[in-house]
């Protein structure tokens, strides 16, 4: 590691690492500082009896040729050596509820979307129709989505005054199709009051363009795009847990890690948890207002995972992922499960191999659950990388409430529980040590449409070296944090520069196809 870089990135999430990329392919020197055992943040994979589970990424959208997130790989280098297979095109997503024994599937494809859904609503065409036709109007607005220029948060008022319920609940008056267009909500922790319309756009749109796993767990992402920044002239590196920031007259001038290693650097890019960040800088270097506003901020609900190794050749193997409620008339309302009613909602999905056959090997299933649950042990703290036992009462903790979730299961997949060979739980704690999420948040900041300012972060600071990037900015997901670190760069490039930059690339290198 060298005394001094361009630029210092603390983190190495997705936003991060995309961030460090284009700033290493301009010429910069980047460092990126990570401090767990692998790179990625929610890429990050684990291993439980030689069997990969994702953390975090268990679906991609937008991956088909031509679309969004192609568009940005492809700019990245990254897809030659990224391996996925295409969920199922006439339900990648299945809807279900426990008072009714059909289906409902969220198929790829708008016109395959609206078709499949017809079938089973043969008197709401019109409403699905208006519906699609709303999620593309919304996304097209939201112009780095489309790898357009200008503002990157949308460029329409109106985007961020509507509820995702509240529009939902107007395109048509049947209980159980407002369940099903909402039956994904598990991906953004949807809540009837609070959560934009946009939110819920920008999450479902891609997906119903197109939906694939990555096969053998989305770390892959995560080293094409370290091996990227290493040939570009950066560097990476792990168990680099940054501990202090030094800043001098409202200017950030080095980072030490927590082995003692000091890192200067001309620019700061910060990839963790923005309350953190702010401690790490010192809350006195920024303003009371804007500390206080970040403090303040609202984190998304935690979750609570069961990671199941299957049994050789026992369960199929699903290519599709189910979102189950136990009723339909309570689909906006998993969050608010009491005691005796968790879980209300849950989502399973299953991991895919290169060469996938008819056999699964792993099943992963996630509901909501509240940090407030596991707050006796908030000051442990387990990583591969910093070893701790939590003790006996967490171990019982986890132990109740996977017997609690695989009875819920058993309902929906009545052979599951013969066909596991071990379960492997993970809390809010995992998600919180593991990721850096302020109490083990699935999705960064809630986004609250009665006060949109109220979770919008900048990219640029106060601090003149100082920039943020990641899921709290802009949206979760793979999309939405790939983009965020566009628009962090665009701060410290030039937007107009980085798009067009971008565009020509994507240009020259389909010329050459062409001409091959």
């Amino acid at each position: 590691m060298k005394k001094h870089y361009d630029v210092v990135i603390i983190g190495s999430g997705m936003g991060g690492l995309v961030a460090a990329n284009i700033l290493a392919s301009e010429g910069r020197s980047v460092c990126v500082l990570e401090k767990n055992n692998q790179y990625g943040g929610n890429l990050q994979t684990f291993v439980r009896e030689r069997t990969i589970f994702d953390t975090g990424v268990h679906y991609i959208g937008g991956l088909s040729e031509g679309q969004n997130l192609y568009k940005y790989f492809d700019y990245l280098d990254i897809l030659d050596g990224l391996h996925f297979k295409k969920l199922d095109e006439d339900g990648y997503d299945i809807i279900s509820f426990g008072n009714d024994d059909d289906v409902y599937p969220h198929a790829q494809g708008y016109d395959n979307f609206i078709a499949q859904l017809v079938k089973k609503f043969p008197e709401e065409g019109e409403a699905i129709e208006a519906y699609s036709a709303k999620l593309q109007e919304i996304c097209h607005k939201f112009p780095l989505y489309k790898l357009e220029q200008g503002k990157p948060y949308g460029n329409d008022p109106e985007l961020f005054q509507q509820t995702a319920k509240g529009y939902i609940d107007s395109i048509t008056k049947n209980e159980k199709l407002r369940a099903v267009l909402a039956g994904s909500n598990l991906l953004y922790a949807g809540d009837p009051d609070k959560t934009p319309l946009y939110v819920h756009a920008l999450s479902i749109n891609s997906y119903i363009e197109s939906a694939y796993r990555c096969a053998d767990g989305g770390s892959q992402i995560t080293k094409l795009l370290v091996r990227k920044l290493k040939e570009n002239g950066g560097e990476a590196y792990k168990h680099s847990e940054v501990v202090d920031i030094t800043c001098e007259n409202k200017k950030l001038v080095s980072a030490t890690t927590k082995d003692g290693r000091v890192v200067y650097g001309d620019l700061f890019i910060s990839n963790i948890e923005p309350k953190y960040t702010l401690k790490l800088v010192g809350e006195e270097n920024f303003r009371k207002s804007y500390n206080y506003r970040i403090q303040e901020m609202e984190s998304i609900i935690s979750a609570f995972s069961i990671h199941i190794v299957l049994k050789p050749k026992t369960f199929k193997y699903l290519n599709k992922n189910y979102y189950h409620f136990k009723d339909y008339k309570k689909v906006w309302e998993g969050h608010k499960y009491t005691e005796e009613t968790w879980p209300e909602t849950y989502m399973v999905c299953m991991g895919a191999r290169k060469n996938q056959d008819e056999w699964g090997e792993q099943l992963t299933a996630i509901t909501y659950m509240k940090y407030e649950e596991v707050m006796e042990w908030d000051d442990t703290f387990n990583t591969v990388s910093q070893k701790n036992d939590r003790g006996a009462e967490y171990q019982a903790f986890k132990k109740r409430k996977t017997e609690i979730f695989l009875k819920e299961l058993e309902k929906k997949f009545p052979n599951i529980r013969e066909c596991i060979q071990s379960v492997h739980a993970s809390t809010p704690l995992s998600y919180r040590d593991y990721i850096g999420n302020h109490q083990g948040s699935m999705y960064g900041y809630v986004k609250d449409v009665n006060d949109p300012l109220k979770s919008f972060i900048s990219p640029k600071t106060k601090i003149e070296n100082l920039f943020l990037t990641g899921q709290s900015l802009n949206m979760h997901g793979i999309l939405g944090v790939t983009i965020s670190g566009v628009v962090t760069c665009s701060e410290i490039l030039g937007g107009p520069y980085l798009v067009n930059k971008i565009k020509e690339k994507l240009l020259k290198k389909e010329n050459n196809k062409t001409i091959v």
